[in-house]
């Protein structure tokens, strides 16, 4: 299915949700999160997406093959690591938000910036259920 023909005004408010998310966010930071987002929600098509946006904003390879064992990796910051935390607990959303991962996230980012990044996370959520469900393949527009 090709969702921007079928449902363009949906797609077009996703789109305005999206650009609307990023605003005042690092673009290396937005692009990890949106890949950890897809990682974890197994849209092929949009990590692929991403991992070029992600090498365009001047994200190294070594950063972006060890983004899905964060957690064990000594590469990333420990805001980086709060806004990772973050995402996998917005995506995993039916084991809820632990209030540690949310103060955590809340000491690295101002109060602004942390609620860009939640749009952001629940943005990069909603292009992985249309991507994924609607079959989207990797290198294909």
């Amino acid at each position: 299915m090709n969702f921007t023909t079928v449902a363009p005004k949906v797609f077009k408010a996703v789109l305005a949700l999206d650009a609307a998310a990023r605003d005042g966010l690092d673009p290396v930071l937005l692009e990890l999160v949106q890949i950890r987002a897809s990682q974890v929600n197994r849209c092929a098509y949009c990590i692929d997406y991403h991992t070029g946006d992600a090498r365009k904003a001047g994200e190294s390879e070594e950063r972006i093959y060890q983004l899905s064992a964060w957690e064990e990796s000594s590469l990333y910051t420990a805001k980086e690591r709060a806004a990772l935390a973050l995402t996998e607990a917005v995506t995993l959303l039916p084991a809820g938000v632990p209030d540690s991962v949310y103060d955590e996230a809340a000491r690295h980012f101002e109060e602004k910036e942390l609620a860009q990044l939640i749009a952001l996370i629940f943005t990069v959520n909603a292009w992985n259920r249309m991507n994924v469900t609607t079959r989207k393949v990797p290198g294909t527009e």
